[in-house]
């Protein structure tokens, strides 16, 4: 059995985070032109654009910001989707460029915005397997084709090698906090928006959402929810699906191992480490897919047990673990992440396919543009 005083995610450890004094919950009735719902990376996204174009905007979220996926994840910020690039060029077409650039971008308005405390450029690793571990013949070869289509696209990529394991080097990736990302965001935000935690929607419908103690009355609702969407809107059952990935945080190992985040075995399994030597370690979900289909967001012993062991290989020595912790994320069928009207003056956005950090912000652009000026969603979203 796995105590359950550990279940929760190690970035909470952060002093900004435990000592966030947090938004109030919302207690009566209120107006706007946009209600977002949901604050977590795509939603504060959705928020700022709404800012920017000086639209009157209320925000609200179910818990604490961040406390679902967007502050529980592994903190990477890599540019692409999750399908790598060259297999999005052959099932997406060129617009699979149009996103990764988009991504890319991102990283540097997140910098710009948070400072290179909060978002640290530090590239990420790709690994044909995990260290310690043969190489895996087929992952190299998929890494190869991917440095290959890179440099066709003219974006920045090396080969690597070291006593990790050999595989590619991707210079303009970078690595955070993801709960500070947030609560950073919404921090710089507060002054201009209206953002409320722990009022759930109870009901959202064209021009309302209801909450227990009040409802926003707004001319457009843009549902800012990745993990468990199917269940806030129904109507996406079938297009979008919720799985559990599973992390834990160790204590300190020798610092410096890991120069960067690292991913490997086509990217299911990765970890990074922080300045204290601290590692976060997630994958795994592959290997017992079935099980991790479900809303539930308590971790299991089987994905733990397994976990653990990635954390050993990538460590390269004894680990000790001291938090483990799951999330809900979206996943769409094709890899596409959701964009879409669902009713009239509602835009929901969502299943990104675990790596919402970068893709969710874009997302949330795209879905301010939809729902305000009409215009198409980019190709490489599923409208």
């Amino acid at each position: 059995m796995i105590p359950r005083d550990i279940f929760r995610p190690a970035w909470d450890d952060d002093p900004i985070v435990s000592d966030w004094a947090g938004f109030p919950a919302l207690e009566r009735e209120s107006t706007a032109d946009v209600c977002v719902v949901g604050l977590g990376g795509s939603g504060l996204a959705a928020v700022a654009d709404l800012l920017d174009r000086g639209v009157d905007v209320v925000g609200i979220d179910g818990g604490r910001i961040a406390a679902g996926a967007a502050g529980r994840n592994g903190g990477f910020l890599l540019g692409g989707p999750a399908t790598f690039l060259h297999s999005a060029l052959a099932a997406w077409g060129p617009c699979a460029v149009d996103l990764y650039r988009g991504t890319l971008a991102e990283i540097d308005s997140l910098e710009g915005l948070l400072g290179s405390g909060v978002v640290r450029r530090t590239g990420s690793i790709r690994l044909a397997g995990v260290p310690g571990a043969p190489i895996e013949l087929a992952d190299s070869e998929d890494c190869d084709a991917l440095a290959q289509c890179l440099r066709e696209n003219g974006i920045a990529v090396e080969r690597y090698s070291s006593d990790l394991g050999h595989g590619i080097f991707l210079p303009d990736d970078a690595v955070m906090n993801p709960a500070r990302r947030a609560l950073g965001l919404a921090s710089l935000f507060s002054g201009r928006a209206r953002l409320y935690e722990h009022t759930p929607a109870t009901a959202i419908e064209p021009g309302a959402v209801t909450t227990p103690n009040g409802a926003v009355r707004c001319g457009l609702v843009l549902v800012a929810v990745d993990g468990r969407l199917e269940q806030v809107l129904p109507q996406l059952d079938g297009r979008v699906r919720t799985a559990r990935l599973q992390m834990l945080a160790t204590s300190s190992i020798t610092p410096g191992r890991l120069p960067c985040p690292v991913y490997g075995r086509w990217g299911y399994d990765y970890a990074q480490q922080d300045a204290s030597g601290r590692l976060y370690v997630g994958g795994g979900r592959d290997l017992f897919a079935e099980d991790e289909w479900t809303p539930s967001g308590e971790p299991t012993a089987q994905v733990q047990n397994y976990i653990e062991s990635v954390a050993t290989s990538f460590a390269g020595e004894p680990v000790s673990v001291d938090a483990r912790w799951a999330a809900s994320v979206g996943f769409t069928a094709d890899g596409r992440p959701l964009c879409t009207f669902v009713d009239d003056g509602v835009v929901a956005f969502g299943g990104y396919n675990g790596t919402g950090n970068l893709v969710g912000p874009v997302t949330a652009r795209a879905a301010v543009a939809l729902g305000l000026d009409a215009i198409a969603v980019p190709q490489y979203l599923s409208s």
